[in-house]
Order: C-alpha cells, then structure tokens, then sequence
C-alpha cells in the first residue's frame, strides 16, 4: 500500500478543525505536490520538509509523492502542517509504520536542519484534537507545557523529526540537538494598582465596582488629571479571578497570538490600544491568516480606550456589534474566523480638545464648534451601550494634599464584587446568564422580573420625553438590579433605580 494517513489541526480563529494528511505514492515522474488549499506558507512547505528529511537521514522516495489536505474545501494556513506532512510521506515509503501515525495528531514546522520549531495556536489545536476524540498528539518541544494544560490528552514533545520517526518506528540515529526555544514574551503582563492609592474620588470607586459586579460598560469623562487613567488601571484588579475554563479560553487567545502560554494566568486581562489603533488592530483581521485583535485579546477582561475620542469614529463604532454578541467574526474571501469578544468596555475622555471646559477657574480656548465635534466623535448608538456615564472632576488641592487615601482597598473591592455576582448568580440561575450586564432587557421586562410599579415610574417619564432609548431603559434596569445585589436586596427600589438613571445620564438631571 502505497498510501499513508495522519492527522493535523486547522484553525479558523480559535475553532480548530482536524485535517487528514494523506500521502501517496505513484509511478509517474518525481514530484512533490500539496493539494487541499494551502496557502503560500504551506505550500513552501516542500521544501522544508525535504530538506528536513535529508538532514535527518530519512529518504523520501524517489517517485511522484502528493499529499492531500482533507477536507480539501477548508483552507489551511501556516507551517504547523509540516511535521504531519513529513511523517505522512515517510510512512507512505515505508519508513515509519503507517498504523502508529494513524491516530496521532501532529503539530509543528520544521527547520532545513530537522529540528521541530513552534507555532502559534497549538492550545486550541490540541483541544479541537482532545474534543474530536484523539489520545496523543505530538507538538514542538517548545510548546509542550502549553499544550499539556489540556486534559486527557497524551502529549509527547519533539525536539527533531529524526525523534519523531524513531517513535513511529524509523530505525534511524536521533542527533543531540538543543531544542528551539519559545519566542520570550514580548511585554510582561503590567501590575494592577491598588484602589486604596485613589484620593477624592470615592463616587468614581462606588461607580466601579457597581461596573465590575454587573459587567456594565463605562465611560469616564472630565478635565486632564482627574484620575481617569488611575481609576480605569484598577478596574481588572476588583475583578474576580477567572475560573479554569475562562482561564482557558484567554490563554488560548494568547496562543493565537504567538504568546508564551506555560500556565494558567486567572487574572482578568486588560488591553489598553493607543489611540491611533486602526479598525484591523481592534476587531482582528489579516489577508491569509487572521490575528486577533485587541477586543479578543480582552475577552474575559477589560478593554481600556484611553482618550476614546482620539480613535476614529469607524474603529470605535466597530464595537458595536460585539458588544451586544459578546463574539466577532471577521470575513474574509473564502474563509471566516470566529472569535469570543465578551470583554467589559471602559472609555476615558476630556470634555473637549483641550480639555478645560467647565473646568472652575480653567479657562478653555476651544471654539463652541470643536466641543461640539468633540463629544461627537462617540457616536449615538455608542453611547446607547454604555451603561455608566460618569464625569469625574479634579480632587481640590487640600484633599490632593492631605494623608487620606480611599477607604477600600482592592482586595476589600474584589470581596464585595463576588459577593455581589454570587447573589446575582443565585437569582439567574436556570438561565443562560450570570452577569446583570448580560441579561437581555426582554427578560427583565417580563411580569415576574418586572420592578415595581413605584420604582419605575422616574424611569417610565425619562422615557416618554425621549431623555432614554429602549436600550437605555433595559441598561438601567440592569444597573438597578446590580445595585440592589451589592446591598443584598431582594428586589430594586425607587432609590436604586433613581442612581442607576443617574448613572446612565452622566448626572444630568
């Protein structure tokens, strides 16, 4: 039999599905050929691979040698199809033993030398590997911590191919080589500050926990120096810790992206983009292979747009629609990638391009025509999706100046964001929801959700005069609900609700 099969792993954003990499030999005149719609990195995978062959001692037959990616209609992107290339054309001479390479999933790019060299995405490649049904997947020797996080699933790691075949069966000498080592993280992941160092700012802290406990979304608006960026820092810090699966699902994202994945980071993520960040750099994107962008890096977290209205309009009205769907999917020709996107969105602007209006005793220079440009550049319907808007004015020099610190420590904040989950938790139980932020406003207006008629009514009359959107009314609620869980009330009451709108208007009255 002249035939041989093993199996790879294609991604299309972090859904990985598995690939049949067939091998077949015949006699026609020497060729090596890849069908199956690879992409151009793929395709030079010819090369690498018989050059990794022949330094390791290993010959590929002299014959018209054609490997198939099956399914042919799913496009494959990427060198982590080598190894599996190489074994499958080696099994098919005769080499290693077709049947051990039968049920084993490879993963890997290979060096001119032989050597197996790490590639991005091998933990969600592994989990698709572990869900489809496989017991042993074999990765780079540098991505073998990474890929042993998934359970149940035996994982060996290669420093060489010259190794691998010798596992399937190759009567060949394994070379002592150093193996390729991962790329080292770019950037350390940064310190979260402690709430305790905010000063003066103790409705700003009220307001962030409320946003940390529901999941809202927040805009922080005021004069430069008011703390903005402080207060933003510390909001993943009051976050509770990530379960195991959410721990999962970040580090798989971070895997996409090329990043060291050795542990499980539980902390909540934060992603800060500068401001000239494009729509690509935010929702993710590429020609051949798409990368995530920052609002999948964030998912689970935060995504922090300091100086929002700095970003151009397109970049920030991209958001939208992941903020209502929690997920993004990116098109492109022929393929699209789906990503998670349920990350807590925090903005942090001026009042205008110079940031002094309304400023006691500051005087601004800006024409009435750029301020009303400036608070413009957040769209409509963006704004409609922030569930607190909250201005946040300069700490008096007395205060600034005197020893007094915020009562609440981070550690005390993060206590009563779990308390408060916990109890919201407890009240959706049964529903596909354990967040307030997430509750479909449908749900809460139904008869047994619904808040008393009394609490309503400041929120019913905003609504008549049209100072609310529908969306706006379902985001009170929610805010309203997450109010009465910090306070381990039953049920909303005229005060909650009366906050929330307050909240949700940036005071205004």
């Amino acid at each position: 039999m002249t035939t041989a099969r093993t199996w790879a792993v294609a991604l299309s954003g972090v859904d990985g599905h598995l690939v049949e990499v067939e091998a077949d030999l015949s006699n026609q005149t020497p060729e090596f050929k890849i069908i199956g719609l690879p992409d151009k990195a793929l395709g030079e995978a010819v090369q690498r691979v018989h050059n990794a062959c022949k330094n390791a001692e290993l010959d590929l037959p002299r014959r018209r040698l054609t490997v198939n990616l099956s399914p042919a209609s799913l496009p494959k992107h990427g060198s982590g199809f080598d190894l599996a290339i190489a074994v499958s054309a080696l099994a098919a001479g005769g080499a290693v033993q077709q049947r051990s390479i039968s049920r084993t999933v490879h993963i890997g790019e290979l060096g001119l030398d032989g050597r197996v060299r790490p590639v991005p995405g091998v933990l969600p490649a592994v989990f698709a590997a572990a869900r489809a049904g496989f017991d042993q997947v074999i990765v780079p020797h540098a991505n073998a911590d990474e890929a042993r996080l998934v359970p149940g699933i035996d994982v060996r790691a290669a420093r060489s191919l010259a190794e691998v075949a010798v596992w399937h069966g190759a009567d060949v000498v394994v070379p002592e080589v150093d193996p390729v080592p991962a790329a080292a993280p770019s950037v350390e992941p940064e310190a979260h500050g402690d709430l305790a160092d905010v000063v003066g700012q103790d409705e700003a802290v009220t307001a962030l926990i409320v946003a940390a406990t529901g999941g809202h979304h927040m805009l922080l608006s005021g004069p430069p120096g008011a703390g903005k960026t402080m207060l933003a820092r510390r909001l993943p810090g009051i976050l509770p810790r990530l379960t195991e699966g959410e721990a999962l699902e970040v580090a798989s994202i971070r895997s996409l992206t090329g990043g060291s994945v050795a542990v499980l980071d539980h902390r909540a993520p934060l992603e800060a983009p500068h401001h000239s960040a494009s729509v690509t750099a935010l929702v993710g994107g590429g020609s051949r292979a798409v990368r995530p962008g920052a609002i999948v890096r964030a998912h689970r977290g935060v995504l922090f747009l300091d100086e929002a209205a700095e970003f151009s309009r397109v970049a920030l009205d991209a958001l939208r629609q992941p903020l209502e769907s929690g997920k993004i999917d990116v098109h492109r020709a022929g393929f699209t990638a789906h990503f998670p996107a349920r990350f807590q969105l925090l903005l942090a602007m001026n009042p205008c391009p110079c940031g002094n209006y309304g400023v006691r005793g500051a005087e601004c220079v800006c024409p009435s025509m750029a301020i009303r440009r400036y608070a413009t550049r957040l769209s409509g319907p963006l704004r409609d999706r922030i569930d607190i808007d909250l201005p946040v004015a300069r700490v008096a020099t007395s205060r600034a100046m005197s020893a007094g610190r915020s009562a609440l420590s981070s550690a005390e904040a993060q206590q009563r964001v779990i308390e408060g989950r916990e109890r919201a938790a407890a009240r959706l139980k049964g529903t596909p929801w354990r967040l307030n932020g997430d509750v479909p406003g449908t749900w809460l207006r139904q008869t047994s959700q619904r808040i008393d008629q009394a609490a309503r009514v400041p929120l019913e009359r905003a609504l008549e005069r049209g100072a609310l959107t529908l969306r706006g009314y379902d985001r009170v609620l929610r805010l309203a609900w997450t109010m009465a869980d910090l306070e381990g009330r039953e049920r909303p009451g005229l005060d909650e609700v009366g906050r929330a709108l307050v909240l949700k208007r940036g005071g205004a009255s």
